[in-house]
């Protein structure tokens, strides 16, 4: 016996597998300038191979397989199929050699054909993979259809001795819901049958194997299938329509199956398209959901009647999302079911603030110890809601630990896989682990007659049904069948097999049956014509020569209403995604019992809440937090080096808010708002001005009263003693308006205090610049006047005297006046400062100030009395050192030293100021000049004139 699955040359690999041979030939090099040296394993080559000839390593790997082939020809016919990838080797290699090679093989009925640089040989004859199988049942018909099932959930240890291929042990523990899947199918073939308005003159058949779950099984029966499970075969002979119709039937064993129903397993679906996708065999599976199964690239034979994990994946996301759990766990089956799944679930999490914990995965090889291992961690972790991925018979064995380490207080999102198992909801064992389950269940629906069909069964109606003999054994406790008594019947049993209520899986299997029998309908519907044109591409399959690719294209289409009355149609390999929401809830008797809490469509969810009991027996949802939600007016800080859902809770700063619970970020308020105490909501800013009602405005008002009330008095002291020296001596007229400068000086620093409105803005600044432009004018005069006298004393300048009259001083002053009130006038007239709120300064107060529209009328303003003060200190300094008490220049020079100091130490303090603290600088600035000027040029004359009146003569005036 001999069968070649693969060769691949010219760089590739070359497989050959025989029941007594293997050998793998690798070509180590594969440059066009270089000849191709060979690598031998086994006995197949010689050691010595060279190979150091123009394309000696492709042809004498082809020429010793075809020497090895005829002596290990059993006497049966045996069939191989050799695949040369000839368009790597387009330089070294000569075509011709290996394809005449392949020509001059001794075997019969060899077929050579080559196809976009691919060589095929087909050599006719064939023979089994291994012994047959038993574990099988089956129905002749015109077109066999296969199923594939893991009755058995019990699987037995792998014998590997690296030496010879591994036996496989029969597996244990009949598994009655896969059971119920499989007379699904039966029930739909034997219903179909009997519709003769589908597939009409043709009877459909079934071969149904059991797989246990394991991988080499599925593919053993897959192939055995969709090859014929004959001891010969003849796959090359080609007859006629007319000759196939001539034909007596085979039976089912010995029909190659066009297509297969199966398996449960993402893993196994995979696999099984994989492999039979170059035949262009259709997979229709009944629960393979992995996501990666819709691609079409890569599974173009695949189809599916249960909707992709990510449409389940997702909606337990927005659960987890929608009941606020951000600390899950999570358990899977190791397998592409349960990694896939948990990654489209981690893909909708990203970003929402769910993290998960831990995720264990287990295996049905070593469930016990990795239900073991995940139970502690579930012990262990803080998680409150776990996601379980599992078959049912792997979550019973979790639950089971669980159970044991009494682990009751956490709630589990189930699976479409175990959200419905009757062996669970009705194990008292585990009845407090699993109660509260929330699952994701597939959409159930009614099979008419399907309950009298399974209440119907008997191994006597079925001698061949090797799961319904053993089912029956172990239900009505016969040792072996014959000891039965024969009145044992299901017609009046309550048990889980005859169970028809909620028919999820089993509706899947009946509706992949009915979709593979509209697509042999479609394909055996011959257009009702007496002539087809040579162009007319309609063509007419007979039910014993379907080829796959036709049934492929066929299914791709199928489009049709159920039994049911529903509408049936693929979305490529899928169906429209259509869930129930269920909950496990305690019913007085002990057991859980299976609600109907919600739906899901797509990716939309519909949910009675008010219906869910959760683990905790009430209808309070679960908590599960690695930390509590952040409450408002705080923010979540993340923890250095733990996931995003733990964090700690910090208080927002001023001026920011966080309104909500769970804020990741504080958000700042508007501009003219501010932060309550809570930092929860945002209040406008109270106005802020310098009122009279405050301390600092109170001792502002009352410098400028007392400074003005002081000022008052010196000039009624003045007025009083206005004949005597002292007063007449420095230009009494002067000091008089001097003193009423210094008056409006103080009195026009009120202006600044108070709300301020568009007239005081305007007024306070004019009377500001007015009134000190006339004290410093009359100081200027003084000194000026002060120069004059002493300089007309020499001799030739008595006649400088004449240009300082007491009309020359008046006008002087009056001329230095106007000028500061037409600036003044401008700036009030074009720009003039108005109310605003002062937003810059951040607190909870909004500043309300006269905003100076133009800097440059302000800067003329002061710039003008500020160069007045410098002209009237230098000469005030220039005059310090004339002779006789009657000389003011030293009195002046103090008093614009003091004056220049407080002006120049303003600018920085006005410009540094925050909020109302600027008009105070400014007010201060203009009471401490203005307190300057008056102490310092009359304090000492009211000494004189009040203390020492001795001294108020023109005699010590005079003196020097």
């Amino acid at each position: 016996m001999w069968a070649v699955n693969s060769m691949r040359l010219c760089g590739r690999r070359l497989v050959r597998v025989t029941s007594s041979q293997q050998a793998q030939i690798t070509p180590l090099l594969d440059k066009p300038t270089l000849d191709l040296p060979i690598t031998v394993r086994n006995s197949l080559l010689n050691v010595n191979q060279s190979g150091f000839k123009s394309a000696h390593a492709t042809e004498t790997a082809l020429l010793r397989v075809v020497e090895f082939t005829p002596p290990a020809k059993p006497v049966a016919q045996s069939s191989g199929l050799i695949l040369l990838d000839l368009h790597v080797c387009a330089a070294t290699g000569n075509h011709q050699i290996p394809l005449a090679a392949a020509a001059s093989m001794t075997i019969p009925n060899s077929i050579l054909g080559r196809q976009a640089g691919l060589a095929v040989v087909e050599v006719t004859g064939c023979s089994q993979w291994g012994a047959p199988s038993n574990e099988s049942i089956s129905l002749d018909g015109d077109v066999i259809i296969g199923g594939l099932f893991n009755v058995y959930y019990i699987p037995s240890a792998i014998e590997r001795s690296f030496t010879k291929p591994p036996r496989y042990e029969s597996c244990t523990g009949l598994d009655l819901e896969p059971l119920k899947y499989m007379y699904a199918m039966a029930f739909a073939v034997e219903e179909i049958n009997n519709n003769s308005s589908l597939l009409p003159g043709v009877k459909l058949g079934y071969r149904i194997f059991d797989c246990c779950g394991r991988y080499p099984w599925a593919l053993k029966a897959a192939l055995s299938m969709v090859g014929g499970d004959t001891q010969s075969c003849n796959l090359t002979a080609s007859t006629s329509h007319s000759e196939a119709n001539e034909q007596p039937a085979k039976p089912a064993s010995d029909q190659p199956a066009p297509l297969l129903i199966g398996e449960s397993s993402s893993t196994i679906g995979i696999m099984l398209s994989r492999i039979l996708g170059p035949l262009s065999v259709p997979v229709i599976s009944y629960l393979a959901s992995s996501p990666c199964l819709s691609d079409r690239n890569q599974f173009p034979n695949f189809f599916r009647t249960i909707p992709s994990d990510i449409y389940q994946a997702r909606a337990m996301a927005q659960l987890a999302i929608r009941f606020h759990w951000t600390w899950i766990g999570a358990v899977l089956e190791n397998s592409d079911y349960g990694r896939l799944a948990i990654q489209a679930f981690q893909e909708e999490i990203q970003g929402k603030g769910v993290c998960l914990d831990f995720i264990e995965t287990v295996r049905r090889e070593t469930i016990m110890s990795d239900a073991r291992r995940a139970a502690l961690t579930i012990q262990a972790s803080t998680v409150r809601v776990i996601l379980v991925f599992c078959w049912y018979t792997d979550v019973k064995e979790l639950f089971l630990e669980l159970a044991k380490r009494n682990v009751t207080d956490r709630q589990f999102l189930a699976s479409e896989a175990w959200s419905t198992s009757d062996d669970l909801l009705q194990d008292l064992t585990i009845s407090k682990v699993s109660s509260g389950v929330f699952g994701v269940a597939i959409r159930s629906s009614a099979i008419p007659g399907f309950e009298t069909y399974l209440r119907n069964l008997h191994p006597t109606r079925r001698p061949g049904d090797i799961f319904l003999r053993e089912f029956w054994e172990t239900e009505f406790g016969c040792t072996s069948l014959p000891q039965c008594s024969g009145t044992e019947s299901l017609q009046e049993v309550q048990h889980p097999l005859t169970d028809t209520s909620q028919l999820r899986v089993s509706y899947n299997v009946y509706l992949a049956v009915y979709a593979a029998a509209h697509a042999l309908h479609s394909l055996l519907s011959c257009p009702q014509t007496h002539s087809y044109s040579r162009n007319n591409s309609s063509t007419c399959s007979s039910p014993k020569n379907i080829k796959p690719i036709q049934l492929l294209q066929h299914l791709n289409n199928v489009n049709f209403t159920t039994p049911q009355g529903e509408m049936f149609y693929f979305q490529g390999a899928d169906i429209p995604a259509k869930y129930d929401l269920v909950n496990w809830q305690n019913t007085p008797e002990g057991k859980l019992k299976l609600v109907l809490i919600g739906r899901v469509d797509g990716f939309d969810i519909h949910l009675n809440e008010s219906a869910i009991q959760w683990s905790t027996g009430s209808n309070q949802v679960p908590v599960s937090v690695c930390s509590e939600s952040c409450p408002p007016g705080t923010r979540m800080a993340n923890r250095k080096g733990e996931p995003v859902c733990c964090f700690d809770c910090i208080p927002c700063a001023e001026g920011e808010i966080s309104n909500k619970t769970g804020s990741s970020q504080c958000d700042q308020c508007p501009t003219e708002f501010w932060s309550n105490a809570e930092q929860t909501a945002c209040v406008p800013r109270q106005l802020d001005f310098l009122s009279f009602n405050e301390t600092l405005g109170i001792t502002l008002t009352t410098a400028a009263v007392s400074g003005a009330a002081v000022t008052t008095a010196v000039f009624v002291v003045f007025i009083y003693y206005r004949q005597t020296p002292v007063v007449r001596a420095n230009n009494s007229e002067l000091s008089f308006l001097l003193l009423v400068s210094l008056k409006l000086c103080f009195l026009c620093s009120l202006g600044f205090i108070g709300r301020p409105s568009v007239w005081s803005c305007r007024f306070q600044q004019a009377a500001f610049g007015i009134s000190f432009v006339l004290c410093v004018s009359c100081l200027l005069v003084k000194t000026m006047v002060v120069l004059a006298v002493f300089r007309s004393a020499r001799p030739g300048a008595e006649s400088l005297m004449k240009w300082f009259g007491p009309g020359q001083q008046r006008g002087s002053v009056c001329i230095f006046t106007c000028i500061q009130v037409i600036i003044c006038a401008i700036w009030l007239t074009l720009s003039p400062p108005v109310p605003k709120h002062d937003l810059g300064f951040q607190g909870s107060k909004v500043t309300l100030k006269c905003a100076t529209a133009s800097m440059v009328g302000f800067s003329l303003v002061l710039g003008y009395i500020g160069l007045l003060a410098c002209t009237c200190l230098l000469l005030a300094f220039l005059a310090r050192k004339l002779p006789d008490n009657f000389n003011e220049a030293k009195l002046i020079t103090f008093s614009m030293l003091i004056f220049c100091a407080v002006w120049v130490a303003f600018v920085p303090a006005y410009v540094s100021s925050p909020g109302k603290y600027v008009v105070a600088v400014e007010i201060f600035a203009i009471l401490a000049s203005s307190y300057g000027l008056l102490l310092c040029i009359f304090a000492p004359k009211c000494f004189i004139i009040l203390l020492r009146p001795e001294k108020n003569t023109k005699k010590q005036l005079m003196a020097r």
